[in-house]
């Protein structure tokens, strides 16, 4: 029965990261989608709730459903958004069970797991920039993009860690997501 919860809150998450920024550009405009990272809101909750592997799924498979199906992310940056998001799914489930196993760390164990997990994906993002502009001669590519996309981001990482948080702690707290749920 949890596998098929799992799926069911997989399929959700992954629903919410392509929906997200479609009413963030209805809203704001394209631009919205660079300034709140809308996205990186459900693939980092499903690493936090379903564990690495789930995190994971739900980081490549998000952007590449999105791209699919609406056209965005563009797809001169759908492979970094892949592998970003990847790196987001993995790493928060990844280092949140680390933290909370080790040392039973809760309300701080979820925002050192989140900041850990954002470096970490933005790190990912920063060598696939390197690497894309060093191997490929992508134009555009490298490290001067990838703190662009920090600056321009500043508002989408306040909302992540103003909003990932809290709903961690009333998911668990309220016993919908327990440590069975993201273990199985």
């Amino acid at each position: 029965m949890t596998n098929i919860r799992k799926l069911t809150f997989g399929g959700l998450l992954v629903t919410m990261a392509i929906l997200l920024p479609q009413g963030l550009h209805l809203i704001g405009g394209s631009a919205a989608g660079k300034l709140f990272l809308p996205m990186h809101l459900p693939v980092l909750l499903g690493g936090f709730l379903l564990g690495p592997i789930f995190g994971l799924a739900i980081g490549v498979l998000s952007p590449l459903l999105s791209f699919i199906t609406t056209g965005m992310p563009d797809a001169a940056r759908l492979p970094f958004m892949v592998f970003e998001l990847a790196a987001y799914g993995f790493f928060s489930g990844f280092i949140h069970e680390k933290i909370k196993s080790e040392f039973g760390v809760k309300k701080r164990g979820v925002f050192i797991s989140l900041i850990s997990a954002m470096i970490f994906g933005r790190g990912v993002y920063a060598a696939s920039l390197v690497i894309a502009a060093a191997l490929f001669k992508v134009a555009g590519a490298g490290v001067i993009a990838m703190v662009n996309a920090t600056i321009t981001g500043i508002y989408g990482i306040i909302l992540q860690i103003a909003v990932i948080p809290p709903i961690i702690y009333i998911l668990e707290r309220g016993g919908i997501v327990d440590k069975a749920f993201r273990k199985s």
